[in-house]
């Protein structure tokens, strides 16, 4: 009896443990990627003293912004759109356009280096997370709904996590 209840006391930890486990993970999926991959690299205090917190919650936390709360989303200028956190070029405003989202949307980067694309399924849906190449914050994600021509593509990104280098 006493080995019964210990063995059932024992897997109910296990589980118990499992469960945080996979909360943790959980946590871990929804911050920067391993900063190895990046060439820019700074400290989380280094971040959060250079970025407004907005800005640190959407590009190193992958948080999204309120739909239409961005500048960018009515801006039309002709510039450059770069990373808020490092300045790396990521969109033309050539390639700008209204998809109606609430979010300034690109139908393609600035070249193929520019940004990366990363799987995301959080939220219990699949979807393709683009970052800053260089400096691995989160920059919204790119949907292949067919609103961006020629490509079909619409880089939906959060304003909050761009600057705009005006021509």
């Amino acid at each position: 009896m006493f080995k019964s209840t210990f063995s059932i006391l024992c897997l109910c930890g296990i589980f118990v443990s499992s469960c945080g486990l996979q909360s943790g993970a959980e946590t871990t999926t929804t911050t920067v990627d391993s900063m190895q991959d990046y060439t820019v690299q700074k400290t989380d205090a280094e971040w959060q003293s250079q970025l407004s917190e907005d800005e640190y919650r959407v590009l190193r936390q992958k948080g999204t912004e309120r739909p239409y709360t961005s500048e960018y989303e009515t801006l039309w200028d002709s510039g450059t759109y770069v990373c808020k956190g490092c300045g790396a070029e990521l969109f033309t405003s050539d390639t700008k356009f209204d998809a109606g989202c609430g979010w300034p949307s690109f139908y393609q980067s600035i070249n193929k280096s520019a940004v990366k694309e990363i799987v995301d399924t959080s939220h219990g849906m699949t979807r393709t997370e683009v970052v800053c190449a260089a400096c691995g914050g989160h920059l919204g994600h790119v949907f292949t709904d067919g609103y961006g021509q020629p490509t079909g593509l619409r880089y939906c990104i959060n304003g909050v996590s761009l600057g705009f280098k005006k021509k």
